[in-house]
């Protein structure tokens, strides 16, 4: 019989026990960090050293630290060893300027692994399963993470990355895959073509466990997945800058994401302020690492929007939770001086039966004044079936309304338009007032 919890030791200590390991590890780390010459330049500036660092509070004594600082010091200006010490980086697209790139040394690789092996077993992954990896591989940090993850908990990994949808279906199907990490977008993709090549997911398939991550998501998407696959869906977090996958995960409760606090201080911030907010309340995350060698980051600006749920866990774990990512602080959409998140209308839109998974916002500016244009796949509908699709569309408006406060204008298309991607996140808003 194996044991519910992967470490147990690390998983179910008291908050006691928790916080004075945080604190320990918050120490080591603060003076390692000394290393790096961009915090030992920040920590002059703030008049501030390593012994300023007395309690857990003190983490506020120290500085933010921002994407723009990674790339203002590319490649490697925020490392806190010697390059030789290091095994592996991994960087973003950098489409927009500099990359962002993180180093780890061999015991940041081996840490990893094990915080990626404690969210698979904790949503019931076990070495006779069989597991499927439909992220890509190389700088995107999913394919290794979850692979290296799935390894260290012993069971036998399909590599199939990403894209070719019907490859991966057949080899769920051959290889008897009970557990797949897919984005949700692509899980509902995967469900899609499933259907076309009449492949029942429960008949023919043994799936039971689906991660899922990488892209904000709703409960009414995840509940839709679920139905469809005929699976339990997990909520998984991560962040290059942090490791990538494993710095979140849902247990089998599934009532919030356990944050590993082993690995991270969690504070929750208001973005404008930069002053932290109580628990319970929507802010930005803001991690510190406190188990890393290579390049730690002490209280980088996530720029997720997030919220510590209150309350102790049945499952045991007494690492804090966070509530589902609502998306980030500069995905908000601002129109006629309502902020709105595209989580928002995703909720709204799944909530249909009549509607596909997919959709497509786009802003624009008319004659001054700026519009909201709502494209939505239809699931089943013909598009000549004139009075029933204006029934709908009418009935989608009023609920957008009711949500989002504004009316935007909703247009519903034929299943398959919009181009869903095997390989790439969905493009959820085109924002063409940017243009103007």
């Amino acid at each position: 019989m194996y044991s519910p919890y992967f470490e147990p030791e690390l998983e179910t200590m008291s908050r006691d026990q928790l916080e004075a390991l945080q604190l320990e590890r918050l120490q080591k780390t603060v003076r390692h960090c000394m290393n790096s010459e961009f915090y030992c330049q920040r920590f002059k500036e703030l008049g501030i050293t390593p012994e300023d660092i007395r309690t857990l509070d003190d983490v506020q004594k120290l500085p933010f630290t921002t994407k723009e600082d990674l790339r203002n010091h590319y490649p490697f200006g925020l490392a806190s060893v010697p390059l030789k010490e290091c095994v592996r980086l991994h960087s973003s697209s950098g489409t927009t300027g500099n990359p962002t790139v993180v180093l780890h040394t061999q015991k940041d690789l081996d840490e990893w692994a094990k915080a990626v092996a404690r969210c698979l077993w904790m949503v019931g992954s076990r070495p006779e399963d069989v597991f499927q990896n439909s992220a890509g591989y190389g700088m995107f940090t999913a394919g290794l993470g979850f692979q290296y993850g799935a390894e260290r908990v012993g069971m036998l990994t399909v590599p199939a990355a990403a894209g070719n949808t019907k490859r991966q279906i057949k080899f769920i199907c051959d290889f008897g895959t009970t557990v797949l990490h897919a984005i949700p977008s692509y899980a509902s993709r995967i469900y899609e073509v499933m259907r076309e090549e009449n492949v029942d997911p429960v008949r023919d398939t043994k799936l039971r466990v689906l991660c899922i991550g990488a892209e904000p998501h709703s409960e009414e998407q995840r509940k839709r997945i679920e139905d469809q696959l005929g699976v339990k869906a997990y909520n998984s977090y991560g962040i290059s800058e942090m490791m990538g996958p494993g710095v979140a995960f849902e247990c089998q409760e599934q009532n919030g994401l356990h944050i590993w606090e082993d690995y991270f201080i969690v504070e929750i911030i208001d973005p404008i302020t930069l002053q932290p907010v109580p628990d319970g309340q929507l802010g930005e995350l803001v991690l510190t690492t406190i188990n890393r060698e290579g390049m730690p980051l002490l209280r980088y600006r996530t720029r997720d929007l997030t919220r510590i749920l209150p309350g102790e866990c049945p499952c045991g774990r007494h690492h804090r939770r966070l509530a589902r990512l609502q998306g980030r602080s500069d995905d908000m959409m601002i129109l006629k001086g309502v902020n709105i998140f595209p989580i928002q209308i995703e909720k709204i839109l799944l909530g249909f039966k009549e509607l596909g998974s997919d959709y497509l916002i786009t802003l624009e500016t008319v004659d001054g004044g700026d519009i909201m244009t709502i494209d939505v796949e239809l699931a089943h509908l013909e598009v000549d079936d004139y009075t029933q699709l204006q029934a709908l569309t009418k009935e989608i408006t009023r609920q957008l309304k009711d949500e989002i406060l504004i009316t935007p204008k909703v247009r519903l298309v034929k299943k398959g338009s919009l181009g869903a991607s095997d390989e790439k996140k969905a493009v959820r808003v085109k924002d063409l007032r940017k243009l103007f």
